[in-house]
């Protein structure tokens, strides 16, 4: 039986998604929880790697069960033996040919800033906190740029192993969420530390240390050391995965 999990967790602690030695990872607490409790070795497929430190509301995994289970049990159990930073939301029936990571048409990530001249120790784990004024409809002018089909090797971060640096943003938007301002973007998928060097050039553009227009020339440019820092991995949710009608949740 293929099964899907849909997983919300709280990355500070670990050293991302995927199994690697030096730390935790939420992969590898996922695991470790299956082998007790189906009592054999199951791999965890993610829909993508989450780095050190990002959070997600909506992660989407799949593993194949050995036999049929009880999933509302499962569910449970799982959640019993993970830690309280990690979240099994849902457990359910795949179909066999489902695979999280190929799948996936668009994934949609969030990142969080507040905007505040004092830090706030309510916010600090979940954003980047940024104390001068943020001109903010510059940043929103600035966002046009990057929808479409482009390569963004401008926001590619060394070491990344993508075999192209093309990709796509349906679209991305700014918008007020309490006492935050939110980058929100959905593409169909992302190079390492992307969304985080795009938000870094974005706060630069807010902090009236580069123009919006510049954005353009800075994309064809194609080169990493012309854009903006890499944000906090602290602010970085991934909120949704999306799947098309084929990837069908039950057999």
């Amino acid at each position: 039986m293929n099964v899907r999990l849909t997983l919300e967790y709280d990355g500070t602690e670990y050293r991302g998604w995927q199994v690697q030695s030096g730390g935790p990872t939420v992969q590898g607490v996922l695991e470790e929880a299956l082998a007790v409790l189906l009592r054999c070795k199951v791999r965890v497929r993610g829909s993508g790697r989450t780095d050190a430190g990002v959070h997600a509301l909506g992660q989407v995994a799949d593993f194949t069960c050995p036999d049929g289970r009880d999933l509302t049990r499962l569910q449970r159990s799982l959640n019993a033996l993970t830690p309280d930073d990690i979240t099994v939301k849902a457990v359910e029936e795949a179909a066999p040919s489902f695979d999280a990571r190929r799948d996936a048409t668009k994934r949609i990530y969030e990142y969080r800033l507040w905007n505040h001249p004092w830090r706030s120790p309510f916010n600090d784990r979940y954003s980047w906190h940024v104390r001068r004024p943020l001109r903010v409809d510059a940043m929103g002018e600035a966002l046009a740029a990057l929808e479409g089909e482009h390569d963004f090797s401008s926001f590619r971060a060394a070491g990344c192993g993508a075999a192209t640096a093309i990709r796509r943003i349906y679209r991305n938007e700014l918008y007020r969420w309490e006492d935050h301002w939110v980058y929100r973007v959905e593409a169909t998928g992302y190079l390492r530390h992307m969304v985080r060097n795009i938000v870094g050039t974005l706060v630069q553009i807010g902090l009236n240390e580069r123009d919006a227009g510049d954005l353009p020339a800075l994309i064809d440019s194609r080169d990493r050391t012309l854009a903006g820092p890499t944000a906090p991995a602290r602010g970085l949710f991934l909120l949704e995965v999306v799947y098309g009608p084929r990837s069908s949740r039950t057999p």
